[in-house]
């Protein structure tokens, strides 16, 4: 998928290039077929502008001290301290590493962040994303989207040390180096899209996800039994057998959920907290050179 055109450039403290084709070997009329299909693709992404350009430095300062005191919160919740403790386990930190391979950094593309000026929830997800930025050194550039974002919000995260796009992707952005996709609570669709454009077993390999469950989307497609439904998650289905999952909701993040609750139980703060994070998990990308994705297609 093209890399993406961008506005202005997070340490720890210890776009548009051409679509890439991956053409099928079945015949010239499946070959035209692909092609027609990125045609359409090349159509849909288009340089984006914010909505809303009305902005003011009082607006983008009020915005700038709404998300350090969400970060500050954040960070001293039972919650990050629990979910720092599960990213330096061998069992996810090693995956992180070997996803890395031979590069000295993983660039992380947070998709669907939703309004930060209006909502908490999607100020906790930016803080998250950038105490993890601090706190890990091989996390490299950040780059943002999603389409709601304002000229204010857009200075606010340059700000911040991010980039914010200027082209929606929709989610069909290339892994072709080491990439964190930062996407809690996005809709399937954009799963869906950032599956299928990396349907190969060695772009596959350079991805980390932290998102929705894909367990739960295959459990709920079972219990639904709707063969539409299926059909629209067809990619999150058929990549279940070539991904671990690591939910952040376990008993441990619970526990540490209610903890930060308790602890300000009058603070509205912990219920976005929860709002913000619930049946998120990390997705990590296991792919036999060897495997024929196609069939494993539904």
């Amino acid at each position: 998928m093209a890399s993406s055109a961008k506005t202005p450039a997070l340490d720890k403290p210890n776009p548009a290039e051409d679509w890439t084709v991956v053409l099928s070997r079945r015949g010239k009329h499946k070959r035209n077929f692909h092609k027609v299909i990125i045609h359409e693709r090349q159509k849909q992404e288009q340089l984006w502008t914010p909505a809303d350009i009305e902005t003011n430095p009082e607006r983008e300062s009020k915005l700038m001290q709404k998300i350090q005191t969400c970060i500050k919160k954040l960070e001293s919740s039972s919650f990050w301290l629990k979910l720092l403790d599960q990213l330096q386990t061998p069992e996810i930190f090693d995956r992180f590493l070997k996803a890395l391979g031979s590069e000295g950094k993983m660039q992380m593309v947070i998709y669907g962040i939703g309004s930060i000026e209006s909502y908490e929830p999607p100020r906790l997800q930016l803080s998250l994303a950038i105490l993890m930025k601090r706190m890990f050194s091989w996390i490299g550039e950040v780059e943002v989207f999603d389409p709601v974002i304002s000229l204010a919000e857009s200075r606010v995260l340059t700000a911040l040390g991010c980039s914010v796009l200027t082209v929606n992707e929709q989610g069909r952005r290339q892994a072709l180096k080491p990439t964190m996709f930062f996407m809690p609570h996005c809709d399937a669709e954009l799963y869906e899209n950032l599956l299928e454009e990396n349907w190969r077993h060695d772009l596959l390999s350079n991805m980390t996800l932290f998102g929705n469950s894909f367990e739960a989307y295959e459990q709920h497609v079972s219990e639904c039994k709707i063969l539409r439904l299926a059909d629209s998650r067809k990619h999150i289905l058929a990549i279940r057998q070539f991904v671990k999952e690591l939910p952040i909701d376990s008993r441990k993040h619970i526990v540490a959920i209610r903890q930060f609750v308790k602890e300000r139980s009058i603070d509205p703060f912990s219920d976005d907290l929860f709002r913000a994070f619930h049946g998120s998990s990390w997705h990590f990308f296991d792919i036999d050179p060897h495997s024929d994705l196609c069939d494993a297609k539904p």
